[in-house]
Order: structure tokens, then C-alpha cells, then sequence
């Protein structure tokens, strides 16, 4: 028996016979995962001591995070097909034990009967007959010891994956502890980080009452157009215009007002393109049907004028240049008589009170406009005798406020994102004959690209050839103000614009002071710019960003903060009026 233990264990140190082939997992992956952790550490502790957390950063981060999980789940998946194997191992090592005990007794039974026969064949009288029971006899033994060798080396393999596997789940379990770990934190910095840019924006989005108050009053200065029918001519395009300096800056306001229900120049393109004027309406408002309603003895109470024929009152709305129905416009004037009509019945409560004259409410000129005019109000009068025809609303059954506007600038609003009261019958799309994915795009589709308030700068000083064009260091102070809020919100009543008195009578900081200011604050201002740029979601009609790039390096400010600050602190009574606007440089 001592024998048979010292031949085993000779063959074991020499030969290696995989009985059955368990393949490890890939430890590369290991080594990447680690890798990738290590690297993630250092750019966790560096955003730990960051005050201005980037959230496209964290984004980043976790997407690797969630790259190396997808790793693990696949070496985990590998492990479970090798715990199967190692499994069925082991179901089998009992059977290849017994067969083991049964091999060895055989061969110490076979190895006998060999070492007679080796006896036997020297001994012999019939020399033929011996050899072929001596080379029986050892093929039986080779084979026995062939079989022990073969479960022998089965036995060993299944041990050393075992011990292989127990390593390598060890290590995923480490690994799973620091990746869980990481994620956790990431988790918590990516809330930290949000929180924190919630506080900032806060900080510098919510403007005081002063501040609203006076943005309106410098755009209510602009004259801004808010009907197609008004006298006022177009805004001046700068474009053409050279300001005497360069580099030069201005920005550009798609649309005018407040940009909701009906867009008039809309109408007037879809008019000219053969829509009839009850396609138009419900392009512009949302969900509503076509009735007839009488007001009280079919007059309307107005301002003014007291009570005349309703029919009257709509021939003299001056809300739409009657000229339109000569060129192809004449579906949009019935629109807009339609739209009017609802909008007198709303706002009187269906003629029980007054509507005023001035564009506060609707224009009325006190006169039949005639022409076209008059004869696109005759023809929605046919359609209900001695009532009007009005938009109803089918969610609310109620005739609707039908607002409309000059110039919406290829987008329409609702009224809850413009006056924060939401209005089922308003609605948010783009106005324009297909899709449109770039600013030139959109000057080419607009419904209402010919409108001479579609794409304007607005407003202007007496120098620089009275224009909007703004100076590099100008843009750069709008980034200063923007950088030096964010650092000290308690300063925003000295960020006015440096040409006006501060209107509340406190000093106001000029270029070179805020630049201190921000310095003294650990800010990096800017001396001069030399590019802007914006980013713009095409889909809603609204400038997300602006980047401004100079002496300081790049900044990225959100498109809303950029507009209310600029609408501050910008010279004369320059502004921009919409939420979708561009910049250009001359």
C-alpha cells in the first residue's frame, strides 16, 4: 500500500490531466475595475473640495459608476456558471472516489498477478502461452494506473478551482463594497451639487420687485408692437450698420410680446399658404369649437363709447391692418374677427360689463375700418344672424379669452408659462411649416417671418450710429455682475446700469469697481470678450444658454439669468424681450 502512495504521488508532481476543463474568470477585469475606482477616488475628493460643483461632471461620473456595475454584474454571472461546474464537481467526486478505492484495489490486485506472470514467464515450460498472460497482466495494471492518475488529477483541479473561486469572490465582494461606496457618495455629492446650484439660482433669479418693475418700465419704453394693426414701424436691424468699433455684440429677440394664443403674422402666412380662417384658429388655440352667442340686444358696453351694436364695435377693432385682404390675407382677418369677438364676450363676462380701447385691452378706433376690414366682418356675421361666432372651449365650455398677438417669433406659448395662470384652450408648439433644428431653419419656416418684428435688437443709444451694438468690455461686465451675484447676492442693488441714476439711490458700481468687487471675492473677472455664443432648445423656442469667452477663460450662464441681468444692466434702453434670442457680431 506504501508503495502505491509513493507511485501516485510521483505521477501527481509530473503529469497534469485535466479530467474536466472549468474556465476562470477574466481577472483583467479586476485590474480595469480597480483601475477605474482609483480613478474615480481622485476625482471624488477633488469635487469634495469644490465650491462650484459641475452637475455635467457628476453625470459623468456616474455613468462610469454604472459602466463598472455592468462589469461586475458579467464577472458575477461568471461566477455563477463556475459554482455550477465546481457543483457538478462535486456531485461527481463521490462517484470518482469509490471508483478511486475500486482502481487502486484492482491495480494492487492486478500488480500481483503481473509480478507472478513475470515469475511464471521465466519459469514456464510453454513460453507462448506465458507471455501472453504477462502482457494480459500488465495492460490491466497500465490501465488501472492510467484510470488512478486521471481521478487523482480530477480530485486535485476541482480543489484548485475551488480555492480559485473563493479568491475571486472574494475580491468581487471587495470591489462591490468600494463601488457601492463610491456610489453612495456620488449619490450624495450629485444631490449637494444639485442643491447647491438650486441656492445659486434662486439667489440670483428671484429679482426684487424694484428690479421687475423696472425692466418693465425700460421695455414698455421699446414702443414693442403688441398688434399687427399698430402705426409703429419695425424694429431698426443693426446687422448692416457699422457702430464705429469692433469687436461689437448685439442680441437678438425672436418675436415681440407675450407670445401667446393667436400669432398674427402667423395667420397672415398660413392665410397666403390656403388655410381658411378655421384651420387658423385652432392652430393657435387648443380643443375649442365654433358657436354663435348674443350679447345683451347685441350691443357691447364700451369705454368711451357706451353702448353700440357688437357688430359695429368689431368693424372698427384695429388690431389687424385690413390691407391684408388684398394680398392673400383675407382668411386671417376672419380669424382675428373671430378671435376679437371672443375675446369682447370674455372679458365682459358675455356683455354684462365694459371693454376698454387701448391695447390693455383690445384696440377699438371708434370708426368702421371698412374695405376688407368690414367685409371679413360681414362674413363671420353670416354665420350666425344676429349673434357672433366665438370660440368655446370644450374642456370648460366657457367662450374663451382669446389672446393674440403681433409677432410670436416661430413659437407659441401657454398662458401658464407666460403669466403663470395655465388656460386649457392656449398651448406650446411651434409655429412653423416643418420642423425647424437651427436658427436658419426656423427664419425660413416661421409662419411669421415677415413680420418686421420676426428677428430684432432692441433698442438703442444716440452714439455709435444709434444702434443696439454693445462693446467687448461691455459683454464683459454683464459677465462680471452675473459671476459677482453668484458670489454676493446682497450686492444686486448696485448693479444697475452705470448711465441711469440708481433707482434705489444707492451708488452704483461701474465696470472697474465690480471687477474689484468680484476680485476681492476670489472671482476671476473679465477684462474683454471676444466670443458669445448660445445654446438653444429648438424644440420649445427657448435660449437655454449663453457662453461667453474672453480674457478670463469661458463662463456658461443660464439663458433666463443672462436675459434678466442684461435687461439691468444694459445701456439706454437696450433689452432683450422674448425668451428665444440670438447673438451676432459685427
Amino acid at each position: 500500500m506504501k508503495r502505491i502512495k509513493i507511485f501516485l504521488l510521483l505521477f501527481l508532481c509530473f503529469i497534469t490531466i485535466p479530467f474536466i476543463r472549468i474556465n476562470a474568470v477574466d481577472l483583467n477585469n479586476y485590474d480595469d475595475i480597480t483601475k477605474e475606482i482609483d480613478s474615480l477616488q481622485r476625482i471624488f475628493n477633488d469635487i469634495k473640495k469644490a465650491t462650484d460643483t459641475n452637475e455635467k461632471t457628476l453625470n459623468d461620473l456616474r455613468k462610469r459608476v454604472d459602466n463598472i456595475k455592468f462589469k461586475i454584474n458579467n464577472l458575477e454571472d461568471e461566477i455563477v456558471r463556475k459554482e455550477k461546474e465546481v457543483k457538478e464537481g462535486e456531485e461527481a467526486l463521490d462517484y470518482k472516489k469509490k471508483l478511486l478505492f475500486e482502481r487502486v484495489r484492482l491495480y494492487y490486485k492486478n500488480i500481483n498477478k503481473y509480478s507472478n506472470s513475470l515469475i511464471n514467464l521465466f519459469l514456464a515450460e510453454n513460453l507462448s502461452v506465458s507471455l501472453r498472460n504477462f502482457f494480459y497482466q500488465k495492460s490491466l495494471v497500465d490501465e488501472d494506473r492510467n484510470m488512478i492518475i486521471k481521478i487523482v488529477t480530477y480530485v486535485k483541479n476541482l480543489e484548485e478551482k475551488k480555492a480559485s473561486l473563493q479568491s475571486e469572490k472574494d475580491q468581487l465582494a471587495k470591489i462591490k463594497q468600494d463601488v457601492e461606496k463610491q456610489s453612495d457618495f456620488l449619490a450624495g455629492e450629485v444631490s449637494k451639487a444639485k442643491n447647491y446650484q438650486s441656492e445659486l439660482s434662486t439667489k440670483i433669479a428671484q429679482l426684487s420687485t424694484r428690479q421687475q418693475e423696472l425692466i418693465a418700465q425700460r421695455q414698455a419704453g421699446l414702443n414693442l408692437p403688441k398688434s399687427a394693426g399698430t402705426s409703429a414701424g419695425g424694429c431698426v436691424d443693426d446687422r448692416g450698420i457699422d457702430p464705429g468699433f469692433s469687436p461689437a455684440f448685439a442680441f437678438f429677440t425672436y418675436g415681440s410680446v407675450h407670445r401667446v394664443g393667436m400669432n398674427q403674422y402667423g395667420a397672415y402666412g398660413r392665410a397666403k399658404n390656403g388655410q381658411n380662417y378655421e384651420t387658423i384658429l385652432n392652430a393657435y388655440y387648443n380643443n375649442v369649437k365654433l358657436e354663435c352667442r348674443n350679447f345683451p340686444n347685441n350691443n357691447i358696453k364700451v369705454q368711451g363709447y357706451g353702448e353700440i351694436s357688437i357688430y359695429d364695435y368689431l368693424k372698427g377693432i384695429g388690431e389687424m391692418p385690413g390691407s391684408w385682404g388684398n394680398s392673400g390675407g383675407y382668411e386671417a382677418l376672419k380669424a382675428q374677427v373671430v378671435a376679437a369677438a371672443s375675446y369682447a364676450y370674455s372679458y365682459t363676462n358675455g356683455g354684462s360689463g365694459d371693454i376698454c380701447t387701448s391695447e390693455s385691452c383690445q384696440v377699438y378706433i371708434g370708426s368702421n375700418k371698412g374695405g376688407k376690414w368690414e367685409e371679413a366682418v360681414n362674413d363671420v356675421k353670416g354665420k350666425c344672424g344676429d349673434g357672433v361666432q366665438v370660440m368655446v372651449s370644450n374642456d370648460t365650455g366657457e367662450v374663451i379669452k382669446a389672446w393674440f398677438a403681433s409677432t410670436h417669433g416661430g413659437y407659441v406659448w401657454t398662458s401658464g408659462e407666460i403669466w403663470g395662470s395655465q388656460k386649457p384652450w392656449t398651448k406650446h408648439f411651434q409655429d412653423t411649416t416643418s420642423g425647424a433644428n437651427s436658427f436658419s431653419e426656423l427664419n425660413e419656416r416661421a409662419w411669421d417671418r415677415e413680420s418686421p418684428w420676426f428677428y430684432c435688437d432692441w433698442g438703442a443709444r444716440a452714439q455709435y450710429n444709434k444702434t443696439a451694438w454693445l462693446k467687448s468690455e461691455e459683454i464683459a461686465d454683464m459677465a462680471n455682475i452675473i459671476m459677482l451675484m453668484k458670489k454676493d447676492s446682497s450686492v444686486g442693488e448696485n448693479l444697475y446700469q452705470v448711465d441711469k441714476p440708481n433707482p434705489a439711490g444707492k451708488e452704483t458700481w461701474d465696470f472697474e469697481r465690480v471687477k474689484n468687487e468680484l476680485s476681492k471675492r476670489g472671482g476671476s473677472p473679465f477684462n474683454n470678450v471676444n466670443s458669445v455664443s448660445v445654446s438653444v432648445d429648438f424644440g420649445t423656442g427657448k435660449t437655454n444658454n449663453v457662453t461667453l469667452s474672453g480674457d478670463a477663460g469661458s463662463q456658461t450662464f443660464d439663458g433666463k439669468e443672462f436675459k434678466d441681468f442684461f435687461n439691468l444692466r444694459a445701456p439706454a434702453n437696450i433689452q432683450i424681450v422674448g425668451p428665444l434670442y440670438n447673438v451676432e457680431k459685427h
